[in-house]
């Protein structure tokens, strides 16, 4: 098929390389523009971007995709197709029907649970035991098109955000080449969502910080649901003041106190019930290190209590 590619993050790559190899004709690749990135904050291509280029693809990144230039040229492609992934902009009727077979997206949930922005770490952080990937028809509605094909996948205990979401990236790619050939034979049959839909809110800073007050469970999803980035937080008392620490992996563990509390020097923290050890973190300022490590320079012994 002759098709667009539309996408931006590291988890639309494998989706971007599977149809390349699927030998589709990729005419045309869309990303969001560089952005500012490090200390020198130094205009960076997308990673979709850079990875096209390596494959000698033309990449459009427009600001918007809503004005009538950026509509006339995405018309003039003549595409059979456009696919969809994490592409980062709100598409107008008049994009979604150019291509003679719409636009498709592959979306990192179990539609109509977790549509919108963070589906994979809301499904964490809610403690959902499975997830999966689909690839829906894209109409106005956030996510609510029909689905054209679904792969369902269980979350595992210790599954974080990062390794959840490489999982689903490399078999939502898979899932491409399979949805092209059935619809270009007419042989898949739309279906349309049914349940009660919930909602992926874009994750703030704010709600990033730990509250440990809640139960040992929640507190871990939360953790592990929001790693490595935003990356759930808490502050550590010392002699300067409070230190921001992320906590990027953690496990359940036996103890019990006042929640907040550090209950050894192993950093297992009490919880509103039950307790978590935290395993990875991070310092505001340092590079993620495991908590023995973080430990031997920054110690939070037994009886420190966390804000």
């Amino acid at each position: 098929m002759r098709l667009a590619f539309m996408g931006t993050p590291d988890f639309a790559v494998p989706s971007l390389a599977e149809l390349i190899a699927s030998g589709h004709e990729i005419v045309a690749v869309y990303s969001q523009p560089p952005r500012p990135k490090g200390r020198g904050q130094k205009l960076t291509p997308s990673p979709i971007h850079a990875f096209a280029e390596t494959m000698g693809l033309p990449v459009f990144t427009p600001e918007s995709l809503k004005d009538a230039e950026a509509i006339d040229t995405f018309r003039s492609l003549d595409l059979d197709a456009a696919c969809v992934v994490a592409y980062g902009q709100i598409l107008k009727t008049e994009v979604l029907e150019a291509p003679r077979l719409g636009c498709l997206n592959l979306h990192g949930s179990l539609l109509p649970r977790w549509r919108g922005a963070a589906p994979i770490q809301r499904a964490i952080m809610a403690g959902d035991k499975q997830t999966g990937v689909q690839i829906m028809q894209m109409s106005l509605g956030l996510d609510e098109g029909p689905i054209l094909l679904s792969e369902r996948m269980d979350i595992l205990p210790d599954d974080t955000a990062a390794s959840l979401s490489e999982r689903m990236a490399h078999v939502g790619a898979g899932l491409w080449p399979r949805a092209l050939a059935a619809i270009d034979r007419g042989g898949v049959t739309p279906s349309e969502q049914v349940g009660e839909p919930t909602y992926a809110k874009k994750i703030t800073t704010a709600e990033a910080r730990i509250d440990w007050t809640r139960p040992a469970a929640e507190v871990d999803a939360h953790i592990r649901g929001l790693s490595p980035f935003p990356g759930a937080w808490f502050e550590a008392p010392s002699e300067s003041g409070p230190v921001r620490i992320k906590a990027l992996l953690s496990g359940l563990a036996d103890g019990s106190g006042a929640p907040g509390t550090v209950l050894d020097d192993a950093l297992t923290v009490a919880c509103g019930a039950g307790a978590v050890r935290l395993i990875r973190v991070q310092r505001e300022g340092k590079a993620a290190q495991s908590a023995e490590e973080m430990l031997r320079g920054f110690p939070l012994p037994a009886g420190t209590v966390l804000g």
